[in-house]
């Protein structure tokens, strides 16, 4: 016989490990930035800045007291968090760096398989490779426009490309990072700088050797602690590192100590089979109901990442139509999700105009059968002004909504 974990009690042990059952409004200091980082995995970083990039914005919506600068200083100055690649460019723990060197090794087989990066980085990939290395050993950190600019795409053309048009020399220098030869050491802007992946990561996580054995084991035991309670693929998924099948042997080789069978309750009622940390239905049952206040989440918020997991914890069904032509969005280019206690309860379309000061309020959507009562009304007001506070505008105004400081 299984236990089974009702849903209300699994969403809140899934948004509570993913630390959004805990007030945004508590005490939060620049240090503390790595050990939020640390909980909740990574924070995925995005260059979209509609309202504010994602980066930042998964974290105050998890402390309001954040301040954008704090990531940039644990980034570049004290080097307690490093950039690469989970699902997606992401800010990660730097003592998970060891972890990330068989990652290293697997995506560089991946990415050489493919024609698209094939082609960008040419038949002579090692040469301009090591090329850049050199050039960076001997005049230090690079940003990819510093190789470019005498160079044509990789057709031979030389007019201007969107991202996907890459040049060789940043082929070569995104390849490099992507494989763990070269590191982030800053941003300008929102522009990379490249340096040796040595002169950034601290020697005592640069250096570890982690064997592949210890790399599977770590990257699910992670995973499961700050899911709570998965699915073999969802735990291969989660830091993208491991393959579903690497994920099935491992849960089979678990004992009681390591992992548990449960079944969790569905938004929609039925049940599906977990694993589930062994302390799953122990941290369940002492949590408090989170904040009932309103949140406006990123899109790429970590706990939106398994649209198909989403799907089934909160019956919410979400999706970023960036990429989808205007006329197909359902709702809009860039769609934040609501938040309300433990439960998605709507999505808003909202922009910053900082010319004007206004944060602009294009539409509200509530879920089915959900209203806009006087009481929903004046959290998403209080939530309006928490992010004028932040972005430093002045007012919200638009569908039914004027928000002043």
């Amino acid at each position: 016989m299984v236990d089974q974990l009702p849903n209300r009690d699994a969403r809140r042990l899934f948004l509570h490990l993913h630390a959004l059952g805990d007030s945004p409004g508590r005490p939060f200091r620049r240090k503390d930035v790595p050990e939020l980082i640390h909980r909740i995995g990574f924070v995925q970083v995005d260059s979209i800045r509609t309202v504010e990039r994602a980066h930042h914005h998964i974290l105050f919506s998890r402390a309001n007291a954040y301040k954008p600068d704090w990531l940039h200083h644990h980034l570049e100055r004290e080097r307690t968090l490093f950039e690469n690649w989970t699902h997606d460019a992401s800010v990660i723990p730097v003592e998970f760096f060891r972890y990330w060197k068989p990652k290293f090794h697997r995506t560089r087989d991946r990415l050489m398989s493919r024609d698209w990066w094939r082609a960008r980085l040419g038949e002579d990939y090692e040469e301009t490779c090591a090329r850049i290395r050199a050039h960076i050993e001997e005049n230090g950190p690079v940003r990819s426009r510093d190789l470019t600019a005498e160079e044509s795409h990789h057709d031979g053309t030389d007019e201007n490309k969107a991202w996907w048009g890459w040049k060789p020399s940043k082929s070569a220098l995104e390849h490099l990072w992507r494989t763990g030869q070269l590191a982030v050491s800053a941003r300008e802007g929102f522009q990379k700088v490249y340096d040796l992946v040595e002169k950034v990561v601290p020697p005592e996580h640069y250096e570890p050797e982690v064997h592949d054995e210890e790399f599977i084991d770590w990257a699910c035991r992670s995973a499961l602690q700050r899911l709570g309670f998965a699915t073999p693929g969802e735990l291969a998924a989660y830091w993208d590192a491991i393959s579903p099948a690497e994920a099935k042997e491992w849960a089979e080789r678990q004992g009681p100590d390591t992992a548990i069978p449960v079944d969790i309750g569905n938004a929609d009622g039925t049940v599906r089979r977990h694993l589930a940390r062994p302390d799953a239905f122990d941290l369940a049952n002492e949590l408090s109901p989170p904040p009932g206040r309103i949140r406006f989440l990123s899109p790429f918020d970590p706990a939106l990442r398994d649209r198909k997991r989403l799907q089934r914890l909160f019956g919410y069904d979400y999706r970023i139509e960036v990429f989808v032509p205007e006329e197909k969005r359902q709702y809009g280019y860039y769609v934040f999700p609501i938040l309300e206690g433990d439960r998605l309860t709507g999505r808003i379309d909202i922009k910053a105009d900082r010319p004007a000061g206004v944060l602009r309020i294009r539409k509200l959507w509530l879920e089915p059968r959900l209203s806009l009562t006087q009481q929903r009304k004046a959290k998403i007001e209080a939530e309006l002004q928490r992010w004028l506070k932040y972005l430093g505008l002045e007012r919200a105004e638009g569908d039914g909504f004027e928000v002043a400081l």
